[in-house]
């Protein structure tokens, strides 16, 4: 039978106490591999309370007993190839290496900056790819407090479309409402707005087509919201709203193609300079 030994050391000390007392004592032993105080110096986050110092290293040491269990019953079990993990190591680290290097030549030479034009393109010519998983709003959006002044002002105000009143509403909401969206002209989710707004309704695509000004109240606010359009799911969605998503799709196609231009121009700078040779490939199957 296998012997397992826990030398567990008070555990309620705080984490600059522990610091202070490392003396690589053992903390726990599974047969002939040993769990060193100095194996969990640093596990702990700094300022952690000291009963979650507690419970991180208990976890620690527990975890490390079973993975070491584990192991044992592994080696005894398995045969000699399946222990034999050499070419899966050595195929991980050469991976490891070349990721960290096309990171790093990412890094230098690829060009981040996607003109307005390039979105715009490559939005027309895949906009049915673009399409909306949930309804979206543009929207502009109060919650002010019920006992707040220049109520009847806001009221006025948020219905409003002139460029004055939109500038007179943005300086009420700063003063008095407690949360606020005024960007008109921005996209967003549907959702997003009934979490913000007690707005209380199941079927969205009636309610947007009929409904533009929508005063709601509760105990302790005022909601005023306009909505100015509307996109439903299934739809198109809108170019504004997929702009940052199209950046980055067409960043990371620039980023595959500099790896292959990069992969290419290596492959043939070694064949010019006779640095690779393929040979003939033998196939002894009949």
């Amino acid at each position: 039978m296998k012997i397992l030994t826990l030398f567990l050391l008070p555990l309620l000390f705080s984490c600059s106490l522990f610091e202070e007392e490392i003396a690589d004592g053992i903390i726990a032993r599974v047969e002939d591999k040993y769990l060193l105080q100095s194996d969990i110096v640093g596990i702990v986050p700094p300022n952690t309370p000291n009963e979650d110092s507690t419970l991180i290293i208990d976890n620690y040491i527990h975890g490390w007993i079973k993975d070491n269990l584990i192991l044992q019953k592994a080696e005894l079990n398995l045969k000699e190839n399946q222990k034999d993990v050499s070419k899966q190591l050595e195929d991980y680290r050469k991976s490891l290496i070349i990721y960290s290097y096309e990171k790093e030549l990412i890094k230098q030479r690829l060009d981040t900056v996607v003109s307005a034009e390039e979105i715009e393109a490559f939005y027309k010519e895949n906009n049915q790819n673009f399409e909306l998983k949930d309804d979206i709003v543009k929207v502009r959006y109060l919650k002010v407090n019920r006992k707040a002044p220049q109520l009847y002002s806001i009221r006025k105000l948020y219905k409003s479309n002139k460029e004055g009143d939109s500038e007179k509403l943005k300086e009420l909401a700063h003063q008095y409402a407690e949360k606020f969206h005024l960007n008109g002209s921005q996209w967003i989710l549907f959702e997003e707005l009934k979490n913000e707004v007690p707005i209380n309704v199941s079927q969205s695509k009636g309610y947007l087509k009929n409904i533009k000004n929508i005063e709601l109240e509760d105990s302790l606010f005022f909601y005023f919201v306009h909505i100015s359009d509307y996109r439903f799911k299934n739809d198109v969605s809108p170019l504004s709203f997929e702009t940052h998503n199209i950046k980055n799709i067409i960043i990371n196609k620039r980023k595959l193609g500099l790896i292959n231009r990069i992969r290419d121009e290596l492959y043939q700078e070694a064949f010019m300079s006779k640095d690779i040779e393929i040979y003939e490939v033998k196939n002894d199957e009949k």
